[in-house]
């Protein structure tokens, strides 16, 4: 049981420093969508197995990474779109 305990602390630990460093950047621009999109679709596979076999700690643990994970995915994709937006352009000349 504390082995378990422990591998559950450490990947829900695991998303801080990377969830600390986007939010104070305001960018996440080392960061792939795409492994994030499989990572949450895997920690929700992961809760709904923990659930389907009555195991909470492992439904619980995977809940928590679920929701870090997401919560990355989620700042990679607004700071994305913001930095995509067209920027104030008045004032140039626009060639077309």
């Amino acid at each position: 049981m504390a082995i378990g305990s422990a591998a559950g602390l450490c990947s829900m630990a695991s998303f801080v420093p990377q969830l600390i460093k986007i939010t104070r950047a305001k960018r996440a621009d080392g960061v792939s969508v795409r492994t994030y999109l499989v990572m949450v679709v895997g920690f929700v596979l992961w809760v709904a197995y923990g659930a389907m076999l009555g195991s909470w700690p492992v439904a619980g643990s995977n809940t928590v990474n679920l929701i870090l994970s997401a919560w990355i995915l989620v700042l990679k994709l607004r700071f994305e779109r913001r930095e995509q937006r067209p920027r104030n352009l008045s004032g140039s000349r626009f060639l077309f």
